[in-house]
């Protein structure tokens, strides 16, 4: 998907998230933003996420205001969430299954609009693609596609976050869909920054022919580090949103 589409698609549904909560023409409408800091790793997103609005009539401290929570830490979340319902916002942007589940422990009726989701209707976020059902909505790619991203690799890592709520039912997707290609896989779980370097020790060691990172606030905010790793140690790979 094309990064144009990618943010088209999530403005709209954050435009139409707020269309249907906020009618009256005099309301200024608030888009409540649930983050993980660092906040600089989301700098892009957030700009694109204004220019969008911005595009289709809603501007900062005209019509809307944008309220920004940033959490330390996974555990600050849900009080975060809980604090953006009582605010009564229209809408709930929560880019990624970290920032949604909480959300959605939040609130049942606030529209929630999720930006990079690996598998939210096998998480059960929502109830189909074409019929999300429910208060949430946004956009997905889903990871089967491991071989098209590194095509001339056979033994690939992949490494996963185990506190993101979307990665383990991704991950059977994954080795359901790239075991019929011919695909040898190694999961290796990274929670933290420090079990990089043990990771990346580990498919060095064991040979492998290169790497992919599910995307998770941990590995998009250190994607500069992931990068280094990837030239020291001589391994193709990326983040794979």
């Amino acid at each position: 998907m094309r990064r144009r589409d990618f943010i088209k698609g999530i403005v709209g549904s954050t435009a139409c998230a707020l269309a249907a909560r906020a009618q009256q023409p005099a309301k200024i409408a608030r888009i409540g933003f649930l983050g993980l800091e660092p906040a600089a790793a989301q700098s892009s997103r957030v700009k694109a996420l204004r220019a969008g609005l911005r595009d289709l009539g809603y501007v900062e401290g005209k019509n809307i205001i944008i309220e920004f929570r940033w959490a330390e830490t996974v555990e600050q979340l849900p009080e975060l969430a809980a604090e953006l319902v009582r605010m009564k916002v229209d809408v709930i942007f929560a880019s990624s299954s970290t920032m949604i589940e909480p959300a959605h422990q939040a609130t049942k009726t606030i529209p929630i609009v999720f930006a990079t989701h690996a598998d939210p209707v096998g998480i059960g976020h929502v109830e189909s693609l074409s019929r999300p059902g429910g208060n949430i909505t946004g956009l997905t790619m889903l990871l089967t596609d491991v071989k098209d991203a590194l095509p001339q690799v056979t033994r690939i890592g992949i490494l996963w976050n185990p506190t993101t709520p979307s990665h383990p039912p991704a991950l059977k997707a994954v080795e359901a869909a790239d075991a019929a290609l011919g695909v040898s896989l190694r999961m290796l779980p990274v929670s933290t920054v420090e079990d990089f370097d043990g990771a990346f020790a580990t498919m060095t060691r064991e040979r492998l022919d290169g790497f992919l990172s599910v995307a998770s606030p941990l590995t998009i905010s250190q994607r500069a580090r992931l990068a280094e790793l990837a030239l020291a140690h001589r391994l193709p790979g990326g983040i794979r949103r």
